[in-house]
């Protein structure tokens, strides 16, 4: 199976060889949909809190006495069934929000998304993606003069000069492959690999 290679122009300039194992699966929606979500899923904060009738700010006195008002017996106003009361089954700081994927079923989603870029033509190889200086000014001009608008650039080394320089672009991401996520996959338009992140990425996910 072979994909776009592109030149420092961003010009069509060959074709590259790539697994079909990890490239060429047929795109599996529910699979990619469930890793997706667990990916979400355990990126949320258990950080909201509501208080139940134990906590919240009320008196302890009886609002009425029991009989003969005509009206529903009444213990308390914090009861939940009063305006302002407690609630009945609060949301707690530590409410667990994590699914759990298995290693092989994370892999398969990760491959057939893959091979689904790869079929809409959004999935790209470069030879290499650097810029001399932390400038982000360098990264939007060549992102600019390849035609990219929106791209996650997965390279296989840690360049801090193209890391820093691309951080403060909102359309721009650049990961290593082993923090290549679903999300951002779906998200941006492109997704461009560098020569060595397809090596190790046909590595991690066969």
């Amino acid at each position: 199976m072979q994909l776009e290679f592109l030149n420092a122009q961003g010009q069509p300039a060959d074709k590259f060889e790539v697994s079909p194992e990890v490239f060429g699966r047929d795109f599996n929606e529910d699979l990619v949909h469930q890793i997706v979500i667990a990916y979400q899923s355990n990126a949320r904060l258990g950080n909201r809190a509501q208080k139940d009738r134990a906590v919240v700010k009320h008196s302890t006195r009886k609002p009425w006495k029991q009989k003969g008002t005509g009206r529903a017996r009444a213990g308390m106003t914090s009861s939940p069934l009063w305006r302002g009361g407690g609630k009945i089954f609060p949301n707690s700081p530590d409410e667990n929000f994590t699914h759990k994927v298995n290693k092989k079923a994370y892999r398969a989603g990760m491959r057939s998304l893959f091979s689904q870029l790869a079929r809409e033509g959004r999935l790209v190889v470069v030879d290499d993606f650097t810029v001399e200086a932390p400038k982000t000014k360098l990264v939007a001009e060549k992102c600019k003069a390849m035609g990219f608008d929106s791209v996650m650039i997965i390279a296989d080394g840690a360049d801090e000069n193209l890391f820093l320089a691309a951080r403060n672009l909102p359309n721009v991401l650049v990961v290593e492959p082993r923090y290549a996520d679903p999300l951002s996959l779906l998200f941006y338009k492109k997704v461009v690999m560098t020569k060595g992140a397809v090596s190790q990425l046909q590595e991690m996910l066969s």
